[in-house]
C-alpha cells in the first residue's frame, strides 16, 4: 500500500502551470514538523517534502494557498530519477507526493482576513468555509431547559410491524 498523509505549511506560493495539452500541474513544498525537538538546540526540525498536484486540485491549491498556509494532503510516494544536463554521468534521484486530496487545516483566526482561505461554497473540494460562507449562527441554548420544537411533526409508531425496515 502506497499512502501518503502530510500536515504542514507551504514554505513557497505553490507555482501553477499548464501541459502543452493544457492540464494544470502545480508543484510545492511542504515543511513537515518532526515530533521530538532536537536535544542539543531545543529547536524542531522539519522536513521539506515536495508535491505535485494535477488539474482541478492543482487549479484549487494555486488558488486557495499561499506561502505560510496550513494545509493537509494525502496521496501517493513516488520516485523518479534523471540525468545532470551538464554532466551526463550525474542521475539525480527524486522523492515527490502526487496528491490527491488537499483540506485546509489553519484555525479560523488564521483563515479571517487571509484570502487564501476564501472558497466559493459550491467547490466540490475539502476544506471549511470562511466566516462570510458559514451558516448563520443559532442562538445558544438555553442550559435551564431543553426545547425538542414542534413535536406534532412526528409520528407515533405503535407497534415494529409500521417501521419501514
Amino acid at each position: 500500500m502506497n499512502k501518503v498523509i502530510l500536515m504542514g505549511r507551504l514554505t513557497a506560493d505553490p507555482e501553477l502551470r499548464q501541459t502543452q495539452s493544457g492540464i494544470a500541474s502545480c508543484r510545492f513544498t511542504i515543511a513537515v514538523n518532526r515530533r521530538f525537538v532536537d536535544k542539543n538546540t531545543g529547536e524542531r526540525q522539519a522536513d521539506f517534502i515536495s508535491c505535485t498536484a494535477w488539474r482541478q486540485q492543482a487549479e484549487f491549491i494555486s488558488r486557495y494557498f499561499r506561502k505560510g498556509s496550513m494545509i493537509c494532503i494525502e496521496g501517493t510516494l513516488r520516485t523518479g530519477s534523471y540525468t545532470d544536463k551538464n554532466h551526463p554521468d550525474v542521475t539525480h534521484y527524486t522523492t515527490d507526493v502526487l496528491v490527491d486530496n488537499v483540506e485546509f487545516t489553519g484555525s479560523k483566526n488564521e483563515s479571517q482576513g487571509n484570502p487564501a482561505y476564501t472558497a466559493p461554497a459550491n467547490n466540490n473540494h475539502n476544506y471549511q468555509a470562511s466566516p462570510q460562507q458559514a451558516a448563520p449562527s443559532q442562538p445558544a441554548p438555553n442550559n435551564d431547559s431543553m426545547s425538542y420544537g414542534n413535536l406534532s411533526d412526528f409520528e407515533e409508531i405503535l407497534s415494529d410491524g409500521d417501521v419501514p425496515f
